[in-house]
């Protein structure tokens, strides 16, 4: 290459950079306006966590993470944009599928969410890894959880399977006290405790609302033949240890369950993990 052809790659290089980052700041511009028109909202700072080329001409998706205060209460939050520069939308559809784009605006894991602690079946080694984030309680996840770590068993030197607790309180108020049971129970060393969890049948013992933790206890401890106290998983570092992962899932826009992650991309038809280990 010459030295003005080096010359005109730099400059035009420097012109999209440049351009792309007007772009940017004009949809921050935007989001912080369009948030400051309800006065309860006080912006602290905008900024964009992920960005990615969709598949229309000239058109990006922004994952705009947000710190604000709302009705005096600091309030973290994610917002999903479009724009091509020079509108900006709430959501795209594809106009022969009727999906919308949201669904390919999922945040990637990073390393962290390998954490050995949080490894349920497989070898922490492995290339392949699977993260899900799950409810004991929820319907579904008592199908999908099960299968998912009887397959990992199966490819147990090939894939590594990492568990995060993610209790959803306002429909199932017992999966906290069972999430903590769980999580207890493990850090003594209980062997397949997820997967005793979610094979047992709980129904006859406790309804999903059911608040009393120590009914839940002594349901879990008769199914899974533990001793654990109740004072152990009223224990503070055993609830923080929950709403870490609560917060590790947050982070990654989980906002249902189960959510699954196969080598750190969100898998929406939740059967990617099928094709591991071969």
């Amino acid at each position: 290459m010459s030295f003005i052809s080096k010359i005109l790659f730099i400059s035009l290089f420097l012109t999209t950079t440049i351009s792309a980052n007007s772009i940017d700041d004009k949809i921050l511009e935007f989001e912080k306006n369009r948030f400051s028109n309800n006065k309860r909202v006080e912006i602290k700072n905008l900024s964009i966590n992920f960005k990615k080329s969709l598949p229309v001409k000239n058109w990006y998706g922004y994952i705009i993470d947000i710190d604000a205060k709302i009705a005096d209460k600091n309030v973290k939050a994610k917002d999903i944009v479009f724009s091509n520069g020079t509108v900006v939308s709430p959501d795209l559809f594809d106009i022969k599928t009727g999906n919308s784009l949201k669904e390919m605006m999922t945040l990637p894991l990073t390393s962290k969410y390998y954490d050995k602690k949080r490894l349920i079946a497989g070898n922490h080694d492995a290339k392949d890894k699977i993260v899900i984030f799950s409810d004991p309680l929820c319907p579904f996840c008592l199908d999908y959880v099960p299968d998912i770590i009887k397959f990992v068993n199966k490819n147990s030197q090939n894939i590594a399977l990492y568990y995060y607790h993610f209790p959803l309180l306002q429909i199932h108020k017992a999966a906290n006290a069972l999430s903590k049971a769980m999580l207890v129970a493990s850090n003594k060393g209980v062997k397949d405790v997820t997967l005793k969890v979610y094979e047992a049948d709980f129904d006859s013992y406790f309804n999903a609302d059911e608040a009393d933790e120590k009914k839940i206890l002594n349901a879990f401890n008769k199914v899974l033949k533990t001793n654990i106290k109740l004072d152990e998983i009223q224990n503070k570092e055993i609830q923080k240890e929950i709403q870490k992962d609560l917060l590790m899932g947050e982070n990654v826009m989980v906002e249902g369950t189960p959510t699954i992650f196969v080598n750190g991309e969100q898998d929406k038809t939740k059967n990617k993990y099928k094709q591991l280990g071969r």
